[in-house]
């Protein structure tokens, strides 16, 4: 059985990419549907900050946020903000709170620090040289992304093989940031630790899980609740791009982590 074959399990309309370092493997369904990526936008906006921080516009220790918060902590989700609002919960570094507005904070720094529009920055640095041609952007850098497959899958495949990230700054944005820190996951409950990058999730030993079971705790990625998401994994030298025509829901949690192992199980090199 083909692991693409999956996709009928969810149910209704998807569609996946597989990518290797060699470039794409395998595709199923339409890759050229523009989507909501949703929160998936997150990755192209973590991905921008850390090439300001490689340009030196920006420093990752700069304050900004509430009171004792860094860019690092915005884009890690550990500023201690709410959702979306400008309210906080508690101190910085202390939870990880999942928050739309504190990566809509961290681009607004960077877009001050720039001294532009956030998205044109973003264009000129990341999405522009890898080609993204069909990316449309709308007001939020934490969830205003739409894009077909095909673009997302070529972020995916940058972040598999980085060409505009020095390889240190490759792996900052990668690395777990305040790794012990404990959080909700949204949509799958309490994880103990709930390492993320800089604007970018890390698996870890997360359970239960968007990813595959056979996914190495270094797999990176993000979801998006309107059906999107993508994983790249560096152990198993492979990446999936998934798309759907339904919000994230039961399917999704059941059928994506079976998807993630079968494309392992299929593509990964022995």
């Amino acid at each position: 059985m083909d692991a693409l074959d999956l996709l009928e399990d969810f149910g209704f309309e998807a569609a996946a990419i597989v990518l290797g370092p060699e470039g794409e493997r395998a595709r199923r369904g339409d890759v050229t549907r523009i989507r909501a990526w949703r929160s998936v936008t997150k990755t192209l906006t973590g991905t921008a900050c850390v090439l300001a921080a490689q340009a030196g516009k920006v420093h990752l220790e700069d304050p900004a946020g509430p009171e004792g918060s860094t860019l690092r902590h915005l884009l890690s989700h550990a500023s201690g903000y709410f959702y979306e609002s400008d309210s906080t919960l508690q101190a910085p570094g202390l939870r990880r709170h999942y928050s739309n507005y504190g990566i809509d904070e961290a681009a607004r720094h960077v877009e001050r620090a720039v001294g532009r529009d956030f998205e044109d920055w973003l264009r000129e640095r990341l999405t522009d040289p890898l080609g993204m041609r069909d990316l449309t952007w709308e007001d939020s850098p934490s969830v205003g992304a739409h894009g077909p497959l095909i673009d997302l899958a070529l972020l995916a495949a940058e972040l598999l093989r980085p060409t505009l990230l020095d390889p240190a700054w490759a792996a900052e944005l990668t690395t777990a940031q305040f790794p012990e820190l404990v959080g909700i996951m949204p949509g799958f409950g309490k994880q103990d630790p709930n390492p993320f990058g800089l604007g970018l999730e890390i698996r870890g030993a997360k359970s239960p899980h968007w990813t595959g079971t056979r996914n190495s705790p270094r797999t990176i990625g993000h979801f998006g609740m309107r059906g999107t998401a993508f994983w790249v994994d560096p152990q198993a030298d492979l990446a999936l791009v998934i798309g759907t025509s339904h919000d994230f829901c039961d399917a999704h949690r059941e059928v994506m982590p079976r998807l993630g192992d079968a494309v392992l199980e299929q593509f990964a090199v022995r």
